[in-house]
């Protein structure tokens, strides 16, 4: 077994993302601060039992490691409490680059040159979120995926200017910490997973918006078919397995009817505008009830915490 890292750890806005990190590192023997501009009212502490609180009912934690868990916590609006003495920073404020950038400029100044200075920024550069920082070499990008305590993969992102020293510390950090990190080698726009899944939801409004099928249809054709396989077969060991000279056939018939649009869908424009917010608002590609919202809610996370209980 890797040893733990059980260096301090910053987190930065104690959102649902944000508690989720901050819970696998306390987890994990890290002493942790939670930095919330908003500390007073922040409720990292009540997401973090009711998350262990999943994880116990599938014999994933106990009472005494929910206590350690919560022990190792602490809550602040210092940034400078929050960052002094820890080793790696973990920036999970919400997605504006102004806000970032000057968040990471003040950072650079309140933090040793050892101290990583990382972001879970989901789409953003991270180069341009490291514009203001003198030390660029020591910021790197960490995308984890909600809920962060229970999905396994974290996007380990470099710049230009990420050092291999730090780039590769942060990888076998998260390796130590139980979860499952990639090496992103380039930052580019929405990284690795981000790119593919969004590649996939194009084409998915597409067909909707075309008539081919109603948004149902193409979710379950999702669900029932070709997905069943991802969680063991990725698309380019099924390309592999099915051969690249038939992968290459199919791609020279089928690639000029798919749709290759840069811009967002008239379809999602035309939701947004007309206040079809999905669950937000009871409609967006399909209808939805307080009944069914709850339940789509309740088995990702049931079916996230099966799928960890297994392995």
């Amino acid at each position: 077994m890797a040893v733990q890292f059980t260096g301090k750890v910053a987190i930065l806005g104690g959102g649902l993302m944000g508690s989720g990190i901050a819970q696998i590192f306390a987890s994990q023997g890290s002493e942790v601060a939670i930095y919330d501009v908003d500390w007073l009212g922040c409720r990292a502490s009540e997401n973090i039992v009711a998350n262990m609180a999943q994880m116990q009912r599938h014999g994933l934690a106990d009472d005494v490691k929910i206590r350690a868990t919560l022990d190792r916590l602490c809550l602040t609006g210092s940034l400078e409490e929050a960052a002094g003495g820890a080793g790696l920073v973990i920036e999970c404020v919400p997605e504006d680059l102004a806000l970032k950038r000057q968040l990471f400029a003040r950072l650079d100044t309140l933090c040793p040159v050892s101290t990583i200075l990382a972001s879970n920024t989901s789409v953003i550069s991270i180069s341009e979120i490291a514009q203001d920082v003198a030390h660029r070499e020591r910021v790197v990008g960490t995308h984890f995926w909600n809920p962060p305590f229970l999905i396994p993969l974290v996007e380990v992102i470099r710049t230009e200017w990420t050092s291999d020293r730090v780039f590769e510390d942060v990888f076998h950090i998260l390796q130590q910490v139980g979860k499952h990190p990639v090496r992103v080698r380039k930052d580019v726009p929405g990284f690795l997973v981000n790119r593919l899944q969004h590649a996939l939801w194009r084409e998915a409004i597409y067909l909707v918006e075309q008539g081919i099928a109603d948004a149902q249809t193409v979710d379950e054709g999702i669900r029932y078919g070709f997905g069943l396989r991802l969680p063991v077969l990725g698309p380019l060991e099924n390309a592999d397995m099915v051969g690249t000279d038939l992968t290459l056939a199919i791609h020279e018939y089928l690639f000029p009817y798919l749709n290759n649009a840069t811009t967002p869908s008239p379809l999602l424009r035309q939701c947004v505008e007309q206040k079809k917010l999905g669950f937000k608002s009871g409609e967006g590609f399909q209808r939805w009830n307080e009944s069914e919202i709850k339940a789509s809610r309740e088995g990702l996370v049931e079916y996230l915490l099966q799928a960890i209980a297994k392995h």
